[in-house]
């Protein structure tokens, strides 16, 4: 059965999609870009601040389905320069500790509304 997660601190699904789903205790998080939760506009052009905004929004919509970012298995992390990778291993290590979770890190072309950056996930809750 298929529950929906939503939070008003994290920004609007901007098409078709939720912000979160559960399944059982896992829940798939849809990819977050770095828009401000209130006027979904993006934060900044700056490439820190919006990975800081991107695991701002991933943490909102984390402690809706009940858990926090350390709940996080899995990362996608997709970038617009693979250049940017050492800046997200240091935002990283402000918000999450070890085990850190299994993360895959990807440069594309472009993403939605020409972020710099987009984060899915998938989160475990304990009993």
């Amino acid at each position: 059965m298929k529950q929906k997660i939503e939070t008003i601190i994290a920004p609007n699904a901007i098409g078709p999609y939720s912000q979160a789903i559960k399944v059982g205790k896992t829940i798939y998080f849809s990819g977050q870009i770095p828009l401000d939760p209130k006027t979904m506009v993006l934060i900044s052009d700056d490439f820190a601040e919006q990975t800081q905004q991107v695991f701002a929004n991933l943490e909102a919509v984390a402690k809706a389905a009940g858990g926090n970012l350390n709940d996080i298995v899995k990362l996608t992390i997709f970038l617009t320069n693979l250049a940017n990778f050492s800046i997200v291993n240091d935002i990283m290590q402000r918000y999450f500790v070890e085990p850190f979770p299994a993360r895959t890190t990807i440069e594309v072309s472009k993403l939605p509304k020409s972020a710099l950056v987009e984060v899915d996930a998938m989160m475990v809750l304990g009993d």
